[in-house]
Parts: C-alpha cells; sequence; structure tokens
C-alpha cells in the first residue's frame, strides 16, 4: 500500500563534510530517480561535478540537468527565493534535494526549512552523510560533526567498503550514540534507495513510458539488473492498516515514543469521534511531524493506512504499538455520534492539531511546532 502523495514538494537536506560522498550520493539519486523529477539546490560556490554538468560557482543561475530535473547553485541568503522558482507548478517537481556545503551548519539550512511560509514545501529530513574510512579523522578536524549529527534524520555512513566488518560495527555504534534516534544506513559509492528518501512519481498513464533513451537510461543499462547490490536490504518496510478508528491521545503517544532507527512515517489516520468530518494525512521524517486535515470523499472507506520505514526497526513491536493505539468500539451507533459532540472527543484532539500548520499571521514571526528538533 502505498499512500497518495501530497501536494506540497518534500524538500531534503543533503549534508555532510568534504570528502564524505555527499555529491556522489546526489549524482546516484539523478541516475536512479525512476521517472522522479528532482530539483537541486547546491549551497555552494566550489565546482560540484553533477552527472555531465558542472556549476561552477554559478550562483544565481538555474540549470536543467534534462528529464525535468534543474540545478540551482545559491547563496544561503537566496534560498527562499529558488525555492518559490522550484515550486512553481511550470518546474513540476516532485522532490528538491538541497546540496549543502561542506563547511555549512545543516541545522541554519534546517530552521529556515522549518520557518519558511512558501506553502508549496515540506521538510523532507537532515540527511549526513560520514566517511566511514576517515570518520576519527574528521572528528579532529571538524568536532562540530557531532552537532550535526545530533540533528540529522538519517545518516549514510558511506565508503563502508574501505572498513573492516569489525571497525564497521564499532562505527556504526558511535554514529548510533552520537545521533540518537536517527537511523544509520550503511553505503558504498553513495547507493542508497531513493525511496528511503522520497516516493516514486506517479505519473499519468503513458507520459513516462514513450520517450527517448536518456542519459539516466544509460547509466542504468551499464550498472546491470544488480539493483545496486540490493539496496533495499539495508532498511525495511512496515505497514499497518485498521479499520477501527485509532484514539488521537493514544495515537500521539506512540508518535511521541517512536523507536530509534525509525525515519519516516506517511500514510493517513482516522481518529473517528475526534473529527468525523476529516482524515489526517500524516508524513514524519526523524524528529518532524505534520498533519493535514482533508474531508473524506463521499463513499469512501474509513480506515487507518501506514507505512512506516526505518533501520534496525521491530516491525512486530511497530504493528502492536498501533493496534493499541485503536479507539474502544462503541456498540451503540447512537452514543457513537453523541460522542463526538462532548467536550471531551474536542479535547483528544489537542495533540493532534499541535501538528497541524496554522496559516501564518503577517504580524507574527512564523512559528513550527518542530523547531525544537533544530533546537536539539
Amino acid at each position: 500500500m502505498t499512500p497518495p502523495r501530497t501536494q506540497q514538494i518534500p524538500v531534503v537536506v543533503l549534508a555532510g563534510f568534504l570528502g564524505s560522498g555527499k555529491t556522489t550520493l546526489l549524482n546516484h539519486l539523478l541516475r536512479n530517480r525512476a521517472g522522479t523529477r528532482i530539483g537541486v539546490i547546491v549551497n555552494d560556490f566550489g565546482s560540484i561535478e553533477i552527472d555531465a554538468m558542472t556549476v561552477a560557482g554559478q550562483v544565481g543561475s538555474t540549470v536543467s540537468l534534462g528529464n525535468g530535473c534543474l540545478c540551482c547553485a545559491v547563496d544561503a541568503s537566496e534560498l527562499d527565493t529558488f525555492l518559490e522558482t522550484l515550486t512553481r507548478p511550470s518546474a513540476r517537481l516532485d522532490v528538491i534535494v538541497i546540496e549543502a556545503s561542506g563547511l555549512a551548519e545543516p541545522q541554519e539550512l534546517v530552521r529556515m526549512l522549518l520557518a519558511s511560509e512558501n506553502p508549496h514545501i515540506l521538510y523532507g529530513g537532515l540527511v549526513e552523510v560520514v566517511d566511514a574510512a576517515e570518520f576519527d579523522a574528521t572528528r579532529e578536524r571538524h568536532p562540530e560533526i557531532d552537532r550535526h549529527l545530533a540533528v540529522a534524520d538519517l545518516v549514510v555512513l558511506n565508503k563502508t567498503d574501505r572498513v573492516g566488518e569489525a571497525e564497521q560495527d564499532r562505527l556504526r555504534e558511535r554514529v548510533v550514540e552520537l545521533s540518537g534516534p536517527a537511523a544509520v544506513i550503511p553505503a558504498v559509492h553513495g547507493r542508497i534507495d531513493p525511496e528511503l528518501l522520497f516516493d516514486p512519481a506517479l505519473r499519468p498513464d503513458g507520459e513516462e513510458k514513450i520517450r527517448q533513451l536518456t542519459f539516466e537510461d544509460l547509466l542504468r543499462e551499464e550498472a546491470g539488473p544488480a539493483h545496486e547490490d540490493h539496496l533495499h536490504a539495508a532498511y525495511e518496510s512496515v505497514d499497518f492498516t485498521s479499520d477501527t478508528p485509532m484514539d488521537p491521545r493514544r495515537f500521539m503517544a506512540f508518535l511521541d515514543s517512536r523507536p530509534e532507527g525509525l525515519y519516516r512515517i506517511k500514510g493517513f489516520a482516522d481518529f473517528g469521534a475526534g473529527d468525523r468530518d476529516n482524515k489526517y494525512a500524516l508524513h514524519a521524517v526523524g524528529r518532524f511531524l505534520r498533519f493535514v486535515p482533508q474531508p473524506w470523499a463521499r463513499g469512501e472507506q474509513r480506515l487507518t493506512q501506514l507505512v512506516m520505514i526505518g533501520a534496525g526497526i521491530d516491525a512486530g513491536a511497530l504493528r502492536d504499538g498501533l493496534t493499541a493505539c485503536r479507539a474502544e468500539p462503541l456498540e451503540n451507533p447512537d452514543a457513537a455520534r453523541a460522542s463526538a459532540d462532548t467536550p471531551d472527543a474536542e479535547r483528544s484532539m489537542w495533540g493532534v492539531l499541535r501538528y497541524v500548520r496554522q496559516e501564518p499571521d503577517p504580524d507574527d514571526v512564523p512559528v513550527d511546532v518542530q523547531e525544537a528538533a533544530a533546537e536539539a
């Protein structure tokens, strides 16, 4: 089960110190995008090779990468301007990736995204790329990496082919200690499954089926049918479906205590008497959480449908935890309808409504309920 994609475009921050392999990872995403249109924002002033082209200090420019993908080289102060450009309907992008400078403070980019008043974007997580072979030396040169790992939503332990198994286990334990609840994924040459970061694009029938052979196709043919050494084996995806509404308080308690390694949660929640008119689209990445109420369609089956993605997660425990969040059934239909009108039913939704984005007041400073995550 794959929940429908929202109209907002997820924005992923890709960070890591010089030499960690974040540009290699970005190139991998572009080569294995499976029809997804990616907008790339390069927050750097050096020469950064992206596939067959080079962005060399072209600050303030937008360059087409082909197949609908775009690249911008920007100063951080221009970020909002370029996000506005890339989120226009004419750009037809599905996801935006910001490649941070090797010396950038990623939490500053995260704060800017969380404070943005652009209604067309959605925070897609902070991905920190770490060089396994040089991790200890990097910490000596840049002790601030500990702070970067502490706010990461996903850590890619890259270049694991350059260290032995015992050393890899030691590094993983150390990174997990520093990154807290973040999921940690091992990788070689930046090869991770793109579905970790974004959903495959859903195109109208025929749009992607009949087209010219592209650079992306040639690269895929050259790589062979091995599916990048089974990238999906590095993480697990867990589905949950319930035709019984969720109890809002129990569900929020579950989300507040979600286990380490659980990177993304997506889908829809039915809160029954808490809100009879709406289902709630749920988007969680790392510590970030957002609900978007959407009216039930006439005749639509009322279900809670969720997909959870992470590394080292206990699928059975997650399903049991969500099952325990279901509301107690009311056998009397009249009593069920009456319960929706009680003050307690309204109060039970307060925890959920904290994570529903409100329209900004121009007289107020924008505040996101999840800014605390960037401060962690």
